[in-house]
């Protein structure tokens, strides 16, 4: 897909962050961009701000498949066609150094909610229609260095996650190469160093049903920095804005996997991993 001009992006968790950033670059390219949040408000906020005619604020919830089926309905009925899916939306846990034998079920339930069944119920949603259309689209959805390529000690819920976003993206590749489709799957990973996003504010928005009982709602890191440099990953971050430009350049030269310009020492891990399935060697802490 050379030109994104008059096609119509759906991004996911489009009000910050990534999405936000991605949503800027698309109205940049003169798409119709959809931003896609769980709050209106926020939506109603980062719209503004963007100020471009091209670009506007739907909210649903990707936990839900009927918000998500409302949302496809709505775009289908007011572009025509859906060309650019990116299942983008994803949360923070809290988590971090706690052992994964002591989380709570709702910690659970809302992390593999969001960050994996959210890409399952965009799939469902806009998928069918898009192969029906007959015209070349693409479904991005966003993994991240931690747990799509090698899993980190301190986050077990959220690797385990975006291990899920991988390998769910790898399958519709290949069942949509099956099917002789226009449309095709690529997976994204932000980086190379942790994504300077508000993630950690997650807790904020989280809802009810998916808080544990007498739960405070806690942040294990205050800042991106202090998550980055305790989890040995150093004190550099990536800007939305670096994630964006790469993410549009690799969807433009049909790349299925998208990944930062410079990722040597991501690659270098997921090599040794690879190399210890194949030896079989028991890894040891990363």
């Amino acid at each position: 897909m050379k030109s994104f001009e008059d096609k119509t992006v759906v991004i996911t968790g489009g009000a910050n962050g990534v999405g936000r950033a991605l949503g800027v670059v698309f109205a940049k390219e003169k798409a119709n961009v959809v931003l896609v949040d769980i709050h209106q408000d926020n939506l109603d906020t980062t719209v503004a701000e963007l100020g471009a005619d091209n670009v506007v604020g739907m909210s649903a919830d990707v936990t839900d498949p009927a918000s998500m089926q409302a949302l496809a309905d709505r775009c289908f009925e007011t572009y025509g066609n859906v060309h650019v899916l990116i299942n983008n939306a994803g949360v923070g846990l809290g988590e971090a150094s706690r052992p994964m034998w002591t989380l709570p079920a709702r910690d659970w339930d809302w992390g593999l909610s969001v960050n994996t069944t959210g890409p399952v119920n965009g799939i469902r949603a806009f998928v069918p229609r898009m192969m029906e259309s007959g015209e070349e689209c693409v479904v991005v959805n966003t993994s991240s260095g931690n747990g799509g390529i090698t899993s980190l000690p301190t986050t077990p819920i959220y690797a385990a996650s975006k291990a899920a976003v991988t390998s769910l993206t790898e399958v519709l590749h290949y069942q949509l190469l099956k099917a002789e489709s226009k449309v095709r799957a690529a997976v994204m990973f932000p980086g190379p160093n942790v994504v300077n996003t508000n993630i950690l504010n997650s807790a904020d928005s989280r809802p009810d049903k998916f808080t544990p009982e007498g739960d405070n709602k806690p942040r294990s890191y205050l800042s991106m920095t202090e998550l980055s440099k305790n989890s040995g990953l150093g004190f550099a971050l990536t800007e939305p804005a670096e994630v964006a430009e790469y993410t549009v350049e690799g969807i433009r030269d049909g790349l299925f996997w998208i990944l930062p310009p410079e990722y040597g020492p991501q690659l270098d891990k997921l090599r040794a991993r690879t190399d210890s399935i194949c030896s079989r060697r028991t890894p040891g802490l990363p």
